[in-house]
C-alpha cells in the first residue's frame, strides 16, 4: 500500500515534474535533449544480461569509474550499462568510458517508466551508488530477481530522519537491497534502523579513498602548472556554490594584500552557473581568465601577470585543476549543503580547508581533520587568515598535504571489498 500510494502521489506531481525538468533546461539547454530517456523510451542495446551502474551525477559517476572499468577489463564480454540523472553526469560518463558502456538517462521513478526501462536493459545485477534511493527502482529490480547492491553507501543523521518520516515506505525500500556496502558503521547502523536486514550489511569504509591519479594526469598537471601559472601560489575552490563565491572573493582580496601574485582558481559546482559567477567576479573587481579560453588557444599561453582569478568553466578538468594548486578549498560547505568531496584534494598531497557543513562527508573530514590535513572555517575572515598563514609557511602547508595524503593511503581497500561482493552476485 505504501509503495501504491508513492507511486499515486508521483503521478499526480508529474506536471509539476516536468515543469521542474522545462525550469532547468532554461537554464542549462542540454536538460532539453534525450528526455523520451526519462520515461523509458530508448533503443536496448546490443546485448543484455551484464551490470547496470546507477550514478546520479558528476561526483558519483567518478566514484563509479574504478568499479566499472574493473569490469570492462576483467570481465571484457560482460555489457555494462550506466544510467545518470544530470547532463553533467552524462558528459562525465561519455568522456571516461564513451562506447565501452551503454549509456541512458535514469527513467523517472513511475512504474511503468521503470518496467519499459528493465524490459529494454535487462540486466543480472544492478549496482545503485551512494543514495540514490528510488522505491519503484529499486523494488521493481528486485521482484524481477536481479540483486540490487546499494555501493559506498552513506546516510546522514539528517537523511535517515527524512526517511523515518516515511517509515512504511523506507522499510519496504531497504528490506529489497541484496546487499548495502556502507562507508561508516554509523551510516550502516542507519540503514538497519530504516529496516534493512542487519545480514545484508557490510561496512568498508569509502571507495573514493581508492582514488587513483595515473602517473599521466600528474605529468600533465606538472607542466600545465609551469607552462601556464608559472610560479605564482594558487589556490583552488572547488565545487563552490551559490552563496560562497563572495565568501571566497572577498577571502582572496584579502590575500592578494599579503601575497600580491596570489591567485585563485574557482570552480564553480554546476556549469549552468558559470556566467553568473564570471559577472561576480568581474562585478568583484578582478581581472579574470577564464579556462575554457586557454584551453581554446593555440599553443596555450601562460595567464596574464595582472589576472587575479581563473574561472574554471570546463567539464570534467577538476582532478587536473586540483593537480596545479598548492591549496584547496572544497565547496558545498560554507552554506547548509553538507560538502563535497575532499579526498581528491588530499590523494594529491593539498592541504584540504573546508566550511563547517559536512555532514555528506562526515567520516573523511573527521579522519582528515584529526590527521592534521584539513581545517574547518566559518567565513571569509577566517579563511583569508589560512591562505595567509599556509602560504607563508612552506613547510606546514607541505605537512598538511602530506597528512591529508596519508589518510588517503591509509584507508585503502574499500574497491576491492565491493568488488568481490558484484562478483559474488555476477557468478551466481
Amino acid at each position: 500500500m505504501a509503495r501504491f500510494l508513492y507511486s499515486a502521489f508521483f503521478y499526480l506531481i508529474l506536471p509539476l515534474v516536468l515543469l521542474r525538468l522545462l525550469w532547468r533546461a532554461w537554464r542549462a539547454p542540454a536538460y532539453r535533449h534525450r528526455v523520451a530517456e526519462r520515461f523509458g523510451f530508448f533503443r536496448p542495446p546490443t546485448h543484455t544480461g551484464g551490470l547496470w551502474v546507477h550514478a546520479v551525477s558528476v561526483g558519483e559517476s567518478i566514484a563509479a569509474a574504478p568499479l566499472i572499468n574493473h569490469f570492462l577489463n576483467q570481465h571484457p564480454d560482460l555489457p555494462v550499462v550506466v544510467t545518470t540523472m544530470t547532463p553533467t553526469g552524462s558528459e562525465r560518463v561519455q568522456a571516461m568510458f564513451g562506447d565501452r558502456v551503454f549509456h541512458v538517462y535514469a527513467p523517472y521513478d513511475l512504474p511503468d517508466a521503470i518496467a519499459r526501462f528493465l524490459n529494454r536493459i535487462q540486466p543480472r545485477v544492478a549496482v545503485i551508488m551512494e543514495t540514490e534511493i528510488w522505491p519503484n527502482m529499486v523494488c521493481q529490480t528486485a521482484a524481477r530477481g536481479i540483486p540490487v547492491v546499494l555501493a559506498n553507501a552513506r546516510l546522514s543523521a539528517r537523511s535517515a530522519k527524512g526517511y523515518g518520516r516515511l517509515a512504511a515506505l523506507s522499510r519496504l525500500v531497504f528490506s529489497h537491497f541484496s546487499q548495502v556496502v556502507a562507508q561508516s558503521a554509523a551510516d550502516g547502523a542507519r540503514f538497519v534502523e530504516l529496516g534493512l536486514p542487519a545480514a545484508n550489511l557490510t561496512v568498508s569504509g569509502s571507495i573514493k579513498f581508492d582514488l587513483d591519479i595515473p602517473a599521466a594526469l600528474r605529468s600533465q598537471a606538472l607542466a600545465l602548472r609551469s607552462e601556464w601559472l608559472g610560479e605564482r601560489p594558487v589556490w583552488i575552490a572547488a565545487s563552490t556554490h551559490a552563496g560562497e563565491d563572495e565568501v571566497l572573493l572577498a577571502a582572496h582580496r584579502a590575500l592578494l594584500k599579503q601575497q600580491p601574485a596570489a591567485l585563485l582558481i574557482l570552480v564553480p559546482r554546476h556549469p549552468e552557473r558559470f556566467a553568473k559567477v564570471a559577472e561576480l567576479i568581474t562585478s568583484s573587481g578582478f581581472v579574470f581568465e577564464r579556462r575554457s579560453s586557454v584551453v581554446a588557444s593555440s599553443p596555450p599561453r601562460a595567464v596574464a601577470g595582472d589576472t587575479a582569478v581563473v574561472l574554471g568553466d570546463t567539464m570534467g578538468e577538476l582532478l587536473l585543476l586540483l593537480g596545479c594548486a598548492d591549496i584547496a578549498f572544497v565547496g558545498g560547505s560554507l552554506i547548509a549543503h553538507g560538502g563535497h568531496n575532499t579526498l581528491e584534494p588530499a590523494a594529491w598531497g593539498l592541504p584540504v580547508v573546508t566550511g563547517f557543513s559536512d555532514f555528506n562527508f562526515a567520516e573523511i573530514s573527521a579522519l582528515l581533520e584529526a590527521a592534521g590535513g584539513l581545517q574547518k572555517i566559518d567565513g571569509d575572515g577566517a579563511l583569508a587568515d589560512v591562505l595567509r598563514g599556509l602560504f607563508a609557511d612552506p613547510l606546514r602547508r607541505a605537512q598538511q598535504g602530506a597528512a591529508a595524503k596519508q589518510v588517503v593511503d591509509n584507508n585503502r581497500g574499500a574497491l576491492q571489498r565491493l568488488l568481490a561482493i558484484i562478483d559474488g552476485y555476477l557468478k551466481d
